[in-house]
């Protein structure tokens, strides 16, 4: 990972500490993105969170169910105020938090029930060494065990911003220490390595609302950061009904 990108998590870890901003403002996004690696997650399981920030995550998975979570992070200020965090727990043992790189995971082959990234391939400069993140987080995991891929997709980018396009939008564009994964070129690097696998469409209800619908029907500029009400309405609708190809944020579910 370049400096640049390492630097910018460090700083965003300083300037909002144990804070869902740590890592994204979006934090209806960010609830469903929880709300589905949840789904796979079982009682008693060994969980690895890849790119675990600060831990806002892991602590949301442990407290749903009873399960032992390592959350690792690049950034070593992200450690710590996950570390910070994780003092004011009363049963801190079952979480744990340290230092990691997804392209050269610290830990045994088949050492975790499920293995989780959140948004975390995006920062790795190039997609040779996303592959490598793949294949580590499929090495770490147990035979029979998942593995969840939770980016963010090319894509559902273009499509929303076509749309976006046909009504005089601005388009929509990746930060600059971010790279967006094709879904055409992981489909075809899992299938060459034999995994089994499935793409899960989970936000592209509440995109199609916050990215596309809201600015439509809204003042988007009466509404700092993701206040905007129409947001929430499009988080409660995804709830219920999803699909479209719209959600940038989608997660590619991996069985071992």
């Amino acid at each position: 990972m370049s400096d640049f990108i390492k630097e910018t998590w460090e700083k965003q870890a300083i300037n909002y500490k144990d804070s869902h901003w740590v890592s994204w403002g979006d934090n209806w996004a960010i609830d469903l993105e929880i709300e589905n690696n949840a789904r796979y997650i079982k009682e008693g399981d060994k969980v690895l969170d890849v790119g675990c920030a600060n831990g806002f995550a892991a602590f949301r998975q442990a407290d749903m169910k009873k399960i032992n979570i390592t959350g690792i992070d690049y950034a070593e200020n992200m450690i710590k105020y996950a570390l910070e965090k994780h003092r004011e727990f009363s049963s801190p043992e079952n979480i744990i938090f340290k230092q990691g790189d997804v392209r050269k995971l610290d830990f045994a082959d088949n050492e975790f029930d499920l293995t989780y990234t959140t948004r975390v391939l995006i920062n790795l400069p190039n997609w040779e060494e996303q592959k490598t993140g793949i294949e580590e987080c499929y090495r770490v995991t147990k035979k029979g065990g998942t593995v969840i891929l939770s980016e963010a997709f090319w894509e559902p980018l273009v499509l929303l911003n076509s749309m976006r396009t046909l009504v005089k939008l601005p388009p929509l564009v990746e930060h600059d220490f971010n790279r967006y994964i094709k879904f055409s070129r992981v489909e075809e690097f899992l299938k060459t390595k034999g995994y089994t696998y499935e793409i899960i469409d989970y936000t592209s209800v509440y995109y199609l609302g916050s990215r596309f619908l809201r600015e439509l029907i809204t003042d988007a500029s009466k509404y700092p950061g993701y206040s905007n009400p129409v947001n929430e309405i499009f988080y409660n609708i995804e709830k219920e009904y999803s699909g479209g190809g719209f959600g940038i944020q989608q997660a590619i579910v991996i069985k071992k």
